[in-house]
């Protein structure tokens, strides 16, 4: 039986140069609520797909992250809560 492979575990302080990362590759990066974050629309992923990889290999294992990450995220404005309004993170705080 094979051993499991071990990843690394991102560390919080990494969090922004992750972010920075996924956004030179392409993709929009943002939160969604208060507890969920994705890394940009299918498209953006599909066409980032080996650069996603290497950042995920070099950045390692951010589940544990995952509410620091959306609050980062949310200090930068690149959030969206749920509001059947607003479709972009661009959006917040406008009028509709």
């Amino acid at each position: 039986m094979a051993e499991p492979e071990f990843r690394r575990l991102m560390l919080e302080s990494e969090i922004p140069a992750f972010v920075d990362a996924v956004i030179k590759a392409g993709c929009d990066i943002c939160a969604i609520g208060h507890d969920c974050y994705v890394l940009g629309d299918l498209e953006e992923m599909d066409a980032a797909a080996d650069e996603l990889s290497s950042i995920g290999a070099r950045y390692g294992d951010r589940d544990h992250l995952k509410l620091a990450i959306v609050a980062y995220l949310r200090s930068a404005g690149r959030y969206l809560d749920i509001d059947p309004s607003a479709t972009h993170w661009t959006e917040n705080g406008k009028i509709h």
